[in-house]
């Protein structure tokens, strides 16, 4: 296996591709693909060429999730090398940038904008950040769908599909046993230094913090030697860290229950400047998603009502251990 590091300055910091299957005769695979911007795919094939590697000689791209920084450069690796790029069924259509799939994703953040209290000119910046399409090829790929439990060869080994939904409806990780090392790419849904983004980063799942929160625990109950994210470096304890974010959204539900004590009923743009203050660029989409996804959670759990569009405390509670999966 071969971490090529390539710079991103656009969300968690530096992408990591990893090659699979080079050193093993094929097929050589990467997984993840990152940006399409020119740099950015110059130092992926130079970081192929320090493995020993072509781009051309690259037969497969298993894509982690929909994002572009994870996914823009597949088209542009497609047209070069003719490699079969695979997604999660659930993500497959933004990958591909079907215009229907496009155009609902764009309705479904009109729709939210609304609903969660988006100020006008925080409207317009998001908009003009989402409109950027720098990170995707022009060519668009073809893509074959995949679906949790499903194995693709790489080299003489075969690596699994294991779905980790939250950050995306299709988020996914791979399982791969090398050499007596379980590792997981886990792509965004486990990353070392930041907590993967929940309810913004994907804004088609209403239940997107519920659905992060059982990812998680497979991810413990995974038994994982390493991880190897989708930014920076490895995890070398993925059972660990996967438990300290879960730990993490605890303590932020905890901190959305105490806004709505203290400030009373409010929209999710109201308890995102509270938890987050001032946001910029695209976090102006991810800081109140993420709020949504906690109030969300609380409003399935019955101790939020919602009103015109603003969340009321209406049961003792915080984050108690009924919202959330307890892990040994």
């Amino acid at each position: 296996m071969h971490r090529i590091q390539l710079e991103n300055t656009e969300f968690e910091g530096a992408n990591a591709v990893y090659l699979l299957g080079a050193d093993e005769g094929g097929p050589t695979t990467l997984v993840d693909s990152a940006t399409a911007q020119p740099d950015v795919q110059a130092a992926l094939a130079e970081g192929l060429g320090d493995a020993g590697v072509s781009l051309t000689d690259v037969d497969q791209v298993l894509l982690t999730h929909f994002h572009g920084d994870h996914a823009g450069g597949a088209g542009a690796i497609q047209a070069t090398t003719d490699a079969v790029v695979r997604v999660h069924e659930a993500d497959a259509p933004l990958v591909a940038r079907a215009e229907p799939a496009l155009e609902r994703l764009e309705a479904r953040h009109e729709e939210l904008f609304t609903q969660w209290g988006m100020p006008g000119d925080a409207q317009a910046e998001l908009r003009q950040a989402l409109d950027d399409d720098r990170l995707w090829s022009s060519t668009d790929a073809v893509v074959e769908p995949f679906t949790d439990g499903d194995r693709f060869a790489v080299g003489e080994r075969e690596i699994e599909v294991s779905h980790l939904p939250g950050h995306t409806l299709g988020q996914s990780g791979f399982v791969l046993d090398d050499g007596g090392e379980r590792a997981l790419f886990s792509g965004d849904a486990l990353l070392p230094k930041y907590t993967p983004n929940v309810g913004g980063a994907d804004v088609r799942d209403d239940d997107a913090l519920a659905a992060y929160l059982d990812s998680l625990v497979r991810i413990v109950e995974g038994d994982f030697d390493v991880a190897y994210p989708g930014h920076r470096t490895p995890i070398h304890d993925p059972g660990t860290r996967a438990k300290h974010i879960l730990e993490h959204h605890r303590t932020r539900t905890e901190r959305v229950v105490d806004v709505l004590r203290d400030h009373g009923p409010a929209d999710a743009w109201t308890v995102s400047a509270h938890l987050f203050g001032e946001l910029n660029g695209i976090h102006v989409l991810h800081g109140p998603g993420e709020a949504y996804a906690h109030l969300e959670h609380l409003h399935d759990e019955g101790v939020v009502a919602m009103a015109d569009r603003e969340y009321e405390l209406v049961a003792d509670a915080s984050a108690s251990d009924m919202l959330f999966p307890t892990v040994d």
